[in-house]
């Protein structure tokens, strides 16, 4: 009777008509479901589809079972695309390619990370090589896994490509075991990393070799963060000019890129046991040093939320602060990106503090756009993190259970100044329209212990704030009249415009008070501001005003502009 293994695999359509690609493969059901749907969700595909694939070991061949699929894949599969699909590989040369070394480190992702070792480790190192071969059937699974969608995309049979994969692999190791025998691979420890990098600038396979030097060079490190004060090392010792320094340093951050943009790898260095804002917070100041300083001296928000960086990190950030290692900096942008769309929470169990978080990463990463990433990217990932604010779930977690009604709007209005979409601000409105509704809301406001003044002070500010949240006019104007109707019938009760108007005080006093009322300032916009205005035009007429303002000059400039507020200048 047959053994079996398990795991499953998510391809996606990109556009309508597209060939299936691979996106993931995981042995983790549930995270291959919930991969391909936050995929549809976010729209970031056409379609999108998982597999179960079971291996027979006895035969070697996989079963393929569909269990999900999403979007337009049944208007893609009539169509065949019109362009032709990206040239497989050819040479072994063509898998040392950046995109070549992408996919071998997600089809390889699990077996690299148990044996501590980068895509660029195991293309130039043949004690990797043996150890990969030996291991049984993670070759196997891995060749099967990328000529599955290959054939698809290309209507070819499986097999075919199986036994085209299988010998592109072979004559890979082949060449890098007989070089390795032969002694052509540079021992840069012994040698010197400058020395070797000079000696082989001229050589038409330059990148491969000094790759196999850097490589060695790093095989002892027992952990990633070894392996990247090695990398900085061998940065340091780089020629100081010339064609050799460029091949160096390039050389350099393509293992140091693949760290960095790993998971396990990255938490080494920064530190684990953090929760994901914190992390994400250590790596932007990480890949933006300069631009997270300078806005961490006029920004106490980011300043409290920005970890200390350890000496590793810190001079691992002295070298991505320049125009070297851009490639290493961009790994960073796209690990940050894919993190903040994801779908983990930034600080679990802390909702007011997850807002805070996204605030001082928004503004970090706005400042830091260009360098690190593209402005555009960046308002992307912020629109699909700040979707995950708008739920029901987090909203009733970050309002709690001892929040007062009035506490609760100043809350919500919080929330949506600090989100970004459209669609994400017209959700926060909704929130914010019914709780400034809600009959507890008016009844707290109504009968509370405060004085009328303080209390229309209160919702006064509130109404100001909720102008500022950017929202439509359509979900703004029925919060704004509902703060006004609710400041109206205290303002009402307490007569407090009649009482003021009728004061036993100096006109341009009272003239004062009722400007601050009519303008917003410390009264709603609405019926009591309308009241306070009819009663400041009858004082306006009133001859005592000029005799006054004659008396006090120092004091026309800001009762112009109080009149100008409240709407009654000519």
């Amino acid at each position: 009777m047959g053994s079996y293994s398990v795991h499953f695999e998510v391809y996606v359509r990109k556009m309508s008509g597209a060939p299936w690609s691979l996106h993931l493969a995981t042995e983790d059901r549930a995270a291959a479901l919930k991969g391909a749907q936050e995929l549809m969700t976010e729209g970031r595909v056409a379609a999108a589809k998982v597999t179960k694939e079971t291996l027979d070991q006895e035969s070697g061949e996989y079963r393929a079972l569909e269990i999900l699929k999403l979007g337009a894949a049944e208007v893609a599969a009539k169509s065949r695309p019109q362009v032709e699909a990206q040239p497989l590989c050819v040479t072994p040369q063509d898998l040392y390619s950046p995109h070549a070394r992408d996919r071998i480190g997600r089809l390889l992702e699990e077996w690299l990370n148990r044996n501590n070792a980068t895509p660029f480790e195991l293309m130039h190192r043949p004690d990797l090589v043996e150890r990969l071969e030996a291991s049984g059937s993670d070759m196997l699974h891995a060749v099967q896994k990328v000529a599955i969608p290959e054939a698809h995309a290309r209507n070819k049979s499986v097999h075919e490509l199986i036994r085209y994969f299988q010998a592109l692999v072979d004559r890979t190791v082949d060449r890098l075991m007989k070089d390795a025998a032969k002694g052509v691979l540079p021992d840069i420890d012994r040698e010197g990393f400058a020395a070797t990098a000079e000696r082989l600038s001229g050589e038409a396979e330059r990148g491969y070799l000094l790759g196999a030097g850097v490589a060695a060079s790093i095989a002892s490190a027992t952990t990633w963060s070894d392996k990247v004060k090695r990398l900085l090392d061998l940065a340091d010792a780089a020629p100081r000019q010339g064609p050799a320094r460029g091949l160096a340093l390039m050389t350099v951050q393509q293992p140091l890129a693949e760290i960095l943009e790993n998971k396990p790898g990255m938490l080494n260095i920064m530190g684990e046991g953090r929760d994901l804002g914190v992390n994400l917070a250590a790596m932007t100041r990480l890949a933006a040093y300069d631009a997270v300083d300078r806005l961490m001296k006029i920004e106490d928000s980011v300043a409290k939320v920005m970890p200390e960086l350890s000496p590793l990190a810190l001079r691992l950030a002295m070298w991505l602060g320049g125009e070297t290692f851009l490639d290493t900096r961009a790994a960073i942008g796209r690990r940050i990106l894919r993190e903040l769309t994801g779908s983990r929470r930034l600080r679990p169990g802390d909702a007011a503090g997850e807002i805070d978080m996204l605030r001082a990463l928004g503004m970090s990463l706005t400042a830091a756009a260009g360098k690190l990433l593209p402005l555009e990217d960046v308002q992307a990932a912020f629109t699909a993190r700040s979707k995950m604010l708008v739920t029901g779930d987090f909203v009733e977690a970050y309002l709690g259970q001892k929040m007062t009604a009035c506490e609760e709007i100043a809350a919500l209005i919080w929330l949506t100044e600090n989100i970004i979409g459209a669609s994400n601000k017209r959700l926060a409105g909704g929130w914010m329209k019914a709780s400034v509704s809600a009959l507890r809301f008016q009844k707290e406001m109504e009968s509370s212990d405060e004085t009328p003044a303080t209390r229309l002070a209160r919702l006064a500010g509130l109404q100001r704030s909720a102008a500022r949240c950017g929202l439509v006019p359509e979900d703004f104007e029925p919060i704004r009249d509902q703060l006004g109707q609710i400041g109206g019938e205290i303002e009402s009760r307490a007569r407090l415009t009649q009482n003021l108007a009728r004061a036993d005080a100096p006109v341009l006093q009272r003239l004062t008070l009722l400007l601050k009322l009519a303008s917003g300032e410390t009264a709603p916009l609405g019926p009591a501001a309308n009241r306070a205005k009819a009663e400041a035009i009858k004082l306006v007429k009133q001859s005592e005003i000029r005799t006054e303002l004659s008396a006090a000059p120092q004091r026309v400039e800001a009762f112009r502009d109080l009149i100008q507020q409240a709407g009654l200048a000519a």
